[in-house]
């Protein structure tokens, strides 16, 4: 007899506005709890220090957590001049103090280098393992850890506005992409000191600022017991995924775990919309496409060829 699972058959996306100091792994123990939920996961961790949007998926959309992975993401931040800190952000040991700012015209000049595909050193500071153990935490004990530069994509990075002492920015890159990197990187391409005294993450992806919630707002919710209205569906974190409508039999089919024999109609879509997807830069899962039927994700395929083949089942 299977064993019955703890919580409530819930399923759908918490745009989470994080607050500051609030661990990501915290979060979603949070969100959990307040929906009673059998499942939760977040996708693209959040540090402490950070604040803004965290996706926490709950019950069937932990399922499509690795397609939400691939996004963009939107980031305001904050660089405070003349300070440098080994973590490049307020948490860290002081390691230079300089006087030296950069003036306004010197920071407008040099952000074009680096925009596009760059190379970028992560942060010691940061989740990345080396040889089995978090690069942060070897950082912490004093172990000096060397992480190799890696590829990294960068749309734009604009000056909002400059104080003297500090200066906003906002950022929109690919995954992979650390922030504080880039400020590291910038003030040594300035000649400053300098590291990140706010930041904020603005959208991942389709879920954005102006879709957020607060904890606050959350647990008001909850209290009238209206929290479900908090929930955007599952397939928000598919917005890139080609989606391929299916009728009700063809469902039960997919769903069944058993492919479907596509029509020459249906080849050509899948074949224009991967096609439009890899064009506009998606690398990863070049052959996914979403079964919908009813306006629910049934499905998320692989297109082989003739054939519709069913990868992750979703339980809605």
């Amino acid at each position: 007899m299977a064993r019955k699972k703890k919580g409530n058959p819930i399923h759908g996306w918490i745009c989470f506005d994080k607050p500051l100091e609030m661990t990501s792994t915290s979060a979603v123990g949070k969100i959990r709890w307040l929906f009673q939920a059998q499942k939760a996961g977040h996708a693209g961790t959040l540090d402490p220090l950070a604040t803004g949007v965290l996706p926490i998926a709950l019950g069937e959309a932990t399922k499509t957590v690795p397609y939400l992975m691939e996004a963009d993401k939107v980031y305001s931040f904050t660089i405070a001049f003349g300070t440098t800190t080994d973590s490049f952000d307020a948490e860290g040991r002081v390691t230079a103090q300089s006087e030296a700012r950069p003036t306004q015209d010197a920071i407008q000049k040099s952000l074009p280098a680096f925009i596009g595909v760059v190379e970028q050193v992560p942060p010691a500071f940061s989740a990345i393992k080396v040889d089995g153990k978090r690069a942060y935490d070897l950082a912490r004990e004093g172990v000096e850890v060397e992480l190799k530069a890696r590829e990294v994509e960068i749309f734009d990075l604009a000056l909002d506005a400059f104080h003297g002492d500090s200066a906003d920015f906002t950022l929109h890159c690919g995954k992979g992409t650390y922030v504080r990197s880039v400020a590291r990187d910038l003030c040594a391409e300035l000649g400053v000191c300098g590291h990140v005294s706010r930041l904020r993450r603005e959208s991942v992806g389709a879920f954005e600022t102006k879709d957020s919630i607060t904890l606050e707002k959350l647990e008001e919710l909850v209290h009238r017991g209206a929290h479900l209205e908090a929930l955007l569906a599952v397939g928000t974190a598919l917005d890139d995924i080609p989606a391929l409508p299916v009728t009700p039999d063809e469902a039960a089919r997919l769903k069944q775990g058993r492919d479907l024999v596509l029509l020459p109609r249906q080849i050509d879509l899948i074949f224009e919309a991967l096609k439009a997807r890899r064009e506009a830069g998606f690398a990863e899962f070049p052959d996914t496409v979403q079964a919908v039927c009813g306006g629910q994700v049934i499905a998320l395929c692989e297109a082989r060829g003739r054939h519709l083949h069913p990868v992750r089942i979703l339980n809605l």
